[in-house]
């Protein structure tokens, strides 16, 4: 894994550098949507394949987006698609999003939940949140029942785990020990 993100660093940053004298926000969405279509098994085998031209991916790579791509974004794809590095489009993605939350202060969280959280009460564990991490925050939510009941967040390198199964795990040192 550290190989593809040693490969995807370097596009990452240029795509950045060109798109902050562009519209930042706009250029993330395509590239986000276009790192998830990437992922596709078919997809990378279509594209692997050497009797493919380039532009027969990147059309497919369109017609997959359902939508119009920003011409630099476009570019950019096919540049990927050329020179054979589709498979780190994924985790460029990755790294631009980081370096636009990094310049605009923000920090991507992932919040893991049993159970669904409604709109009103995401908002409240997000500004909670944002006030113990000391910084703004963009928050994705993720289903795991495995949890049992509360919720854990990764913000960076750090975990605040309030679930029931940590604090059963916790129980459990206490009593063995």
């Amino acid at each position: 894994m550290a190989e593809l993100a040693t490969i995807a660093r370097p596009y990452a940053e240029a795509l950045f550098q060109v798109a902050r004298k562009a519209d930042v926000q706009g250029w993330a969405r395509q590239i986000d949507a276009l790192g998830v279509i990437a992922q596709d098994a078919q997809l990378r085998q279509f594209a692997d394949d050497p009797k493919v031209r380039p532009e027969a991916v990147l059309d497919v790579i369109t017609a997959a987006h359902k939508g119009d791509l920003i011409e630099g974004v476009r570019n950019f794809v096919h540049l990927l698609i050329e020179n054979g590095r589709l498979t780190a489009l994924p985790e460029v993605a990755a790294q631009f999003r980081a370096l636009v939350n990094a310049e605009g202060g923000v920090s991507d969280a992932l919040i893991e939940s049993a159970f669904p959280i409604e709109a009103a009460q995401l908002s409240e564990i997000v500004a909670a949140l944002e006030k113990r991490f000391g910084c703004k925050l963009s928050a994705s939510v993720t289903l795991d029942p495995e949890l049992i009941g509360g919720i854990r967040v990764t913000v960076g390198d750090e975990v605040l785990d309030t679930s029931v199964k940590a604090r059963l795990e916790q129980m459990k040192v206490s009593l063995t020990a």
